[in-house]
């Protein structure tokens, strides 16, 4: 038997036929050359052939979530149906990303049930080019994105030869590295609670100082965005069922190019080429608000070495910058606000980060709790998330992944999410969009394109101009 720690017992309130709280990834892969007519059927025979099945792939949900106010528990089952969970769909050949997106975004939108264990994963044949794809969504109760990331680092392989490789969900969760401090011994038994004690009281002044500095951002003109200043959009407002997913890649070397040559880090890049694709979408199919849109931005707060499940994350606020039309002034205001997000958020102990990211979204979520959805203040407009992802490319016996596109959990006043991850020298972004909100949701991965091209050719070209002034001189 297992308590969902709070943080992650949070998803599982919140789940609703509106709003499912699961996050998923869509992987494409080449098959190996000379590959059987039959590959794909004998892959599918093999996922559905294991049965020691680890945590959290085996968790099921003892009760409903909160019944009585108590806190949801798990237990382990070994009755796993992979009939069920593990499924096989296809595409009307030649299937392209059309075809895909289409078919993705439709199994995004429905439900896990929660009467078993809290994932799926589909096997999708029929894409054009001598490819196939595979979906799958877990809960975000059991996962975050850099722990499913480091999961799937775990289950593909370097080897292209290699064969006979096991399904991710034959892949236990790690567990959280103990650290000196909580070794067994007199000396650490003795010096636990002092160590409890002070933690506890620099989370405390640190919570307060970071809450006194936001109180003071909310009500002046400075870089550093407070939570719940988000102006009203498109974006707001109560959410359906319903979801679009969109795609778009781009060489990881243009996009650190960009970085370097601007001065500014890759994940201003990310932010500008979302908000500016924001900016022109609102422009053409409802309002640019007065105010900059803003972004809610996870930060990773696990240490290197911990492979556990579940959520670990920080947050951050920043503009997007959608209010200035000039793209080299707009790409300044992103830099400037994210500069003091992370001065302000390097301020905290780091003990008090996780209450932190309870301090943005604890009224947020309590509104929502309470039957408020689309009539609270939002802490911020839209989620944007960049996962690092591994570098080099990786096999599922024998075939190439060519792209992993992540796919994220949307709730009431937040009808987009971005999320990007790098992999084998490509940065993948997965866009999830409120169907009923945002229709035409794969223009906004086309316009991220032509943002890229338009400041590239602004802070490139005006590189070029300094390297060929500073050569006269």
């Amino acid at each position: 038997m297992k308590q969902i720690p709070p943080l992650d017992a949070v998803w599982l309130a919140l789940e609703s036929r509106d709003t499912p709280m699961h996050v998923g990834g869509l992987f494409e892969f080449t098959l190996p050359k000379n590959a059987p007519a039959d590959y794909l059927k004998l892959e599918f025979e093999r996922m559905r052939e294991a049965r020691a099945i680890p945590s959290p792939w085996n968790l099921k949900l003892v009760e409903p979530p909160l019944l009585g106010g108590r806190a949801p528990l798990m237990r382990e089952t070994r009755d796993v149906d992979l009939d069920y969970h593990v499924r096989h769909s296809a595409l009307p050949h030649p299937g392209g990303q059309r075809e895909l997106g289409i078919l993705v975004s439709r199994l995004h939108s429905h439900q896990l049930d929660l009467h078993r264990p809290l994932w799926e994963v589909h096997l999708i044949e029929g894409l054009e080019g001598n490819r196939f794809a595979m979906y799958s969504k877990i809960h975000h109760s059991l996962i975050d994105g850099v722990s499913g990331m480091r999961l799937i680092m775990r289950a593909l392989s370097k080897d292209p030869d290699r064969r006979g490789m096991a399904s991710f969900w034959t892949v236990g969760a790690g567990e959280r590295p103990r650290r000196d401090a909580d070794r067994d011994g007199a000396l650490g038994a003795l010096g636990r609670p002092l160590s409890v004690v002070r933690g506890a009281a620099a989370a405390a002044a640190g919570l307060s100082r970071a809450a006194f500095e936001l109180a003071v951002a909310a009500v002046d003109d400075r870089a550093l965005q407070a939570p719940y200043r988000a102006p009203s959009s498109v974006l707001g407002g109560n959410l359906g069922g319903q979801r679009r997913f969109a795609t778009q890649q781009y060489q990881l070397a243009r996009i650190k190019r960009l970085a370097k040559a601007a001065d500014c880090t890759l994940n201003d890049v990310v932010l500008y080429l979302s908000g500016s694709a924001l900016r022109r979408y609102l422009a053409e199919h409802a309002r640019i608000p007065d105010r900059p849109l803003t972004a809610g931005i996870p930060v990773n707060l696990r240490e290197a070495d911990d492979q556990s499940m579940g959520t670990a994350i920080g947050m951050m606020v920043a503009e997007l910058g959608t209010n200035v039309a000039n793209p080299s002034e707009r790409l300044r205001a992103i830099t400037r606000s994210t500069a003091e997000a992370k001065r302000h958020l390097s301020g905290l102990p780091s003990e008090a980060r996780t209450s932190y990211t309870l301090l943005i979204n604890g009224p947020y979520i309590a509104g929502l709790m309470a039957g408020l959805a689309g009539r609270s203040p939002i802490p911020f407009n839209v989620g944007i998330s960049n996962v690092p992802g591994p570098q080099e490319p990786l096999y599922l016996n024998g075939s190439r992944l060519d792209s992993l596109s992540p796919l994220s959990l949307l709730l009431h006043g937040n009808a987009l999410n971005i999320t990007c991850v790098s992999y084998a020298g490509t940065l993948n972004f997965g866009l999830t969009g409120a169907r009923d909100t945002l229709p035409h949701l794969q223009r906004l991965a086309i316009y991220m394109g032509d943002a890229l091209a338009e400041i590239e050719g602004v802070v490139l070209g005006r590189d070029k101009r300094k390297r060929a002034a500073a050569k006269r001189t």
